[in-house]
């Protein structure tokens, strides 16, 4: 395999990788439009995480 066949393969996987992320995320802003409180609740950190004790 070549380098050019490389460059080619790696830059598939890439793209299908970049869609996978689109969709998850158009899912997700979906989610959070239509109120949907366990997919919020998925991405969201916990109150108060942030704080130190």
């Amino acid at each position: 395999m070549g380098k050019s066949e490389q460059t080619v393969l790696r830059e598939q996987r890439l793209a299908a990788k970049l869609r996978e992320n689109l969709k998850r995320r158009k899912e997700q802003a979906k989610a959070r439009a239509t109120g949907d409180a366990s997919e919020s609740a998925l991405t969201a950190p916990e109150p108060g995480a942030d704080k130190k004790p």
